[in-house]
């Protein structure tokens, strides 16, 4: 079985980049310790490890539990785009422009 413990090393950092955590915070996060958050990080060792590592550590980095071991095994689904904010921001605005215009029309016909 072919195993690419770099592109694990490498969706950690790149999610811990995405996130602002450090390896400290992912190892307190995930129950998992520094030094083989470390190791898998920057490929220091590519012992076996108990699944409930590689599920602990995409837990705790908002992936589903089986996402590392998917990764490693090159079989990971790439993941959807991050919704667009912007987007959201602009139909939020909509949504509470229209809100105020019912209130101030609701305030004209008290008056």
């Amino acid at each position: 079985m072919n195993e690419d413990w770099s592109a694990v090393g490498a969706a950690i950092q790149t999610r811990l980049d995405e996130q602002g955590l450090t390896m400290t915070e992912l190892a307190a996060r995930s129950g998992v310790s520094l030094t083989t958050v470390r190791e898998l990080v920057h490929v220091l060792s590519t012992r076996r490890r108990q699944p409930r590592v590689l599920a602990s550590l995409s837990t705790a980095l908002g992936w589903p539990d089986d996402h590392l071991a998917a990764v490693l095994r090159g079989r990971a689904q790439p993941e959807p785009p991050p919704p667009d904010e912007l987007a959201a921001i602009r139909r939020e605005l909509r949504e509470l422009r229209a809100r105020v215009e019912a209130l101030e029309a609701k305030g004209d016909r008290g008056r």
